[in-house]
Formats: C-alpha cells, sequence, structure tokens
C-alpha cells in the first residue's frame, strides 16, 4: 500500500491525524516522504487493520531508515530502528524474548551477566551505556543470560581504571546484540503501561530485514508464563565455592572463616551471593536446581539458600518445591532471594503472579512490617507472591512501596525467610546486608 491509499484508508488527511492522534503536520510528511514512518505503524495498524506488510509496501528495504543497521520488532508490529553493535544476529536464530527495561545508572554488565535475565531483552532507561567498559571481575555468571539490549546513545570508547574492553568487543565475543539509538523512554512507556511485549531483534551482515519475519517470531514467542529456565542457567553438577567479596586493591580475595556449611541450589544465582555468603561466615556448597531433597541434606549443611533465577516460578516448581519441602521438614534453616523466595512460598503452600510490569532496576523501595525502616533494594522479577494465598503461620514481612507487592515472607515454626529482593546487591548499598547475618544467626541457633 502507497501512502495515499493509507490515509485514504483512514478516511482523509483530518481523519487520519484525528485516529492516530499524529497531528496533520506529520501526515504531510508522510506524503513528502512518501512513506509512514516506522514508529507510527502501530497506531496505523490499531486504526486501519492494515499489516506490517502492508505498510512495507512492495519492497521491505525502503522502509529501512537511512544509516539503521538494526531493528527491535514487537509482536504488535511496531518497529524500533537503530546501530546494531555487539554480535550480528543470524536468521535462523534470532534473539526474540520478553523485552523490559532496567532503571540502574551503573552495572550494566552485572545486569547483562544476570542469570535472573534468561529470556528478556533489556532495555537501559539510563542513556549512558557501555562509558565504563567491561572486565573480568563484572561478571556474574559465566555468559550473558539476556537475549540483547536496547540503549538510547552509541556506544562510545570507555573511560574507566578497571575497563579491559569496550562494550561492543565484550558483546561480540559473547555472541550478544544490542541495539543504539532507540527511543528507550517511548519503549519504556510501552512497557510499563500494558503488559510487557514480546520482541525480535535483528542486526543482518546483510542490511536486509524481512519485517515480517521479525513480527511473526515474535508473536510466536510463547512467554515466560509457564516456562522453565532455571535448569538453562543452573550449574549441571555441586561444587565448592571459596571467594570472598571484592576488596580494594585485592579483588576477590578468599575468607578465611567459614563456622557454618551452606548448601547453595542454584536456579541462577548471581556470584555475589555466594561472595556475601561467604563474606558472612559460610562455607558453601553449590548444588544444581533440580538436587532432589536428600542430594542437599547429605552434604550436612548448617542451612540451605535458595537462590534467584528466571521464569515463572510454578513451572520451576515442579521439581524444587518437592525438594525445598524434604528439606523445610528435616527443619534445616531456609534462606530464600528472587525466585527462591517465590519457590519457599509455593513449598509453603502459597501461590504466585505474573505482574503487569515487573520490578526491575536498582531503586526499588521496599518497607519492613516489623521495624518500619525502608530499604532502597535491587531487584529482577516479573512474578510474585499472592498475599492472599499464604497459609496460616507463613507471616508477610515486606512489602513494594511501589506496588504493594509481597517483598518478603517467613515462618517461624519452619525456621525459614525470604525476600523478593537482592540483599548482595548494594544499592543502598548496605540496606540490605543485614539478611545475611539474619540467616547466619538463624543456623548458629541464636534466634
Amino acid at each position: 500500500m502507497n501512502v495515499d491509499q493509507i490515509i485514504a484508508r483512514l478516511g482523509g488527511a483530518h481523519a487520519a491525524a484525528r485516529l492516530t492522534g499524529v497531528g496533520l503536520e506529520a501526515i504531510r510528511k508522510w506524503r513528502q516522504a512518501r512513506s509512514v514512518p516506522s514508529k507510527h505503524w502501530s497506531v496505523v495498524m490499531a486504526a486501519t487493520g492494515v499489516s506490517v506488510a502492508d505498510l512495507q509496501g512492495e519492497s521491505p528495504a525502503s522502509a529501512v531508515p537511512p544509516g539503521a543497521t538494526a531493528a527491535l520488532v514487537l509482536a504488535d508490529g511496531a518497529v524500533f530502528w537503530g546501530l546494531g553493535f555487539g554480535a550480528h544476529t543470524d536468521p535462523a536464530a534470532l534473539p526474540v524474548g520478553e523485552v523490559c527495561f532496567n532503571t540502574g545508572m551503573t552495572g550494566y554488565q552485572e545486569t547483562l551477566t544476570d542469570p535472573s535475565y534468561a529470556g528478556q531483552i533489556v532495555t537501559f532507561t539510563f542513556p549512558h551505556i557501555g562509558n565504563t567498559g567491561a572486565n573480568a571481575e563484572d561478571v556474574e555468571a559465566a555468559g550473558v543470560a539476556a537475549r540483547g539490549l536496547v540503549v538510547r546513545q552509541d556506544v562510545t570508547a570507555p573511560s574507566n581504571w578497571r575497563s579491559v574492553q569496550g562494550l561492543d568487543a565484550w558483546l561480540r565475543g559473547q555472541g550478544v546484540t544490542g541495539i543504539a539509538g532507540v527511543d528507550t523512554r517511548a519503549l519504556t512507556i510501552r512497557v510499563r503501561n500494558g503488559l510487557p511485549p514480546h520482541g525480535a531483534l535483528a542486526f543482518p551482515r546483510d542490511g536486509r530485514f524481512d519485517l515480517a519475519a521479525l513480527q511473526a517470531a515474535a508473536s510466536a514467542w510463547p512467554g515466560l508464563d509457564g516456562m522453565d529456565l532455571a535448569g538453562e542457567v543452573s550449574c549441571t553438577q555441586s561444587y565448592v565455592w571459596d571467594e570472598g567479596t571484592w576488596r580494594w586493591g585485592e579483588g576477590f580475595a578468599a575468607e578465611a572463616d567459614a563456622r557454618l556449611h551452606v548448601v547453595a541450589v542454584d536456579y541462577g544465582a548471581k556470584r555475589n551471593i555466594f561472595r556475601s555468603l561467604r563474606a558472612a561466615g559460610c562455607r558453601i556448597t553449590v548444588v544444581p536446581a533440580a538436587s532432589l531433597a536428600e542430594d542437599i541434606l547429605r552434604h550436612r549443611p548448617d542451612g540451605v539458600f535458595l537462590s534467584n533465577g528466571p521464569g515463572d516460578p510454578a513451572a520451576t516448581g515442579v521439581y524444587a518445591v518437592p525438594a525445598i519441602q524434604g528439606v523445610l521438614a528435616a527443619g534445616v534453616p531456609v534462606f530464600g532471594i528472587c525466585l527462591g523466595h517465590q519457590l519457599l512460598a509455593l513449598a509453603l503452600g502459597g501461590r504466585t503472579y505474573k505482574l503487569e510490569r515487573g520490578h526491575r532496576g536498582a531503586n526499588q523501595p521496599v518497607r519492613d512490617l516489623a521495624t518500619g525502616r525502608v530499604e532502597i533494594t535491587s531487584q529482577n522479577h516479573g512474578f510474585a507472591v499472592d498475599d492472599a494465598s499464604l497459609p496460616e503461620g507463613v507471616l508477610v514481612t515486606h512489602v513494594s512501596l511501589f506496588d504493594g507487592s509481597n517483598e518478603g515472607i517467613a515462618c517461624a515454626a519452619k525456621r525459614a525467610f525470604s525476600v523478593q529482593y537482592h540483599p548482595e546487591a548494594s544499592p543502598g548499598p548496605s540496606d540490605s546486608a543485614h539478611l545475611f547475618g539474619r540467616f547466619t544467626a538463624m543456623m548458629a541457633g541464636e534466634t
């Protein structure tokens, strides 16, 4: 379809401006450019019922704006053009996932390697991504978990004394694609005001885009509901962790004191969680997500830690909940965070649900109901515990000051507690570090 046909379908220029909400000047520019800009495609499709193929016209290549080398296409047909960086995409294996946003101003390398971002394309709301480069110390797992990233400004050369490599080169080595030059504020508003969209990211070597195929790929992606991703990012065999927290001039030094033994169940754990437990005086044995209760208990732990991770807790709970219930029945203290918090709630008889908009960022305020204290927390989750589903004896301990959703539970009879946020991530910078002390005190029989 050409522009005049589209405007006619809308009922003329004035009707087109009114129905799409873009204004008469925009309609004039459509005619002048002889094409509808991709940023207006979604409203045109909603008003007329035309398809992406109709808007592309006979030559899909003609829809590519000058200089654009990458595109993010959402399931509803919206297209965000930009400049690709990192790894080129393979048409046979496009990065497809749930588009989310992260509000953190620092720590993009930690975010991308956080296994909780598996299955997601991350939009960074902070515009200056890449300016601190990349290094081997700031990663939270063996590889990048996110399926792609979206940024506002072009990635520039790093300017930081700890940088070993630029973000672009690091992403190429990881096989991960990014797109720059996107109006991330507009994209974030779409994510915030509706259910998280599914998207497909393309950065083709030959510069050719099949927008219809990209939209089809985004539409066909099943979504995180019912998806177990913990098994994909967990370790495959148990191992001992002995690395402590980072110290100036020393790096990640080993900790000497290890008076308590913790078995950490890896549902997609960040390395800094293990470092924080180690710094709290714990010897750590890490076991895979699918470990049975007997697999965990044979290590004779003083306590069991349930880690963060990606995906739908109800799906992971099919195998995780029986194991957690076995640990609880043995009377071993349990501490969970993020996905581990949700799995503990399921094991205690509660339910979980998918949030309309997830919590992702380093500025999430949470109130401790017992003390009234507010902690600034780091979070990354799209599911939450349903307070109303919790049985007698399981207390709600923390709530989000953003939307009132559950942020923590405790069950004194089972010697178990958990929080939805990440106490190791230092957003406050140490508002939540006391939770590791609470866990060690519980294991030592002091509480």
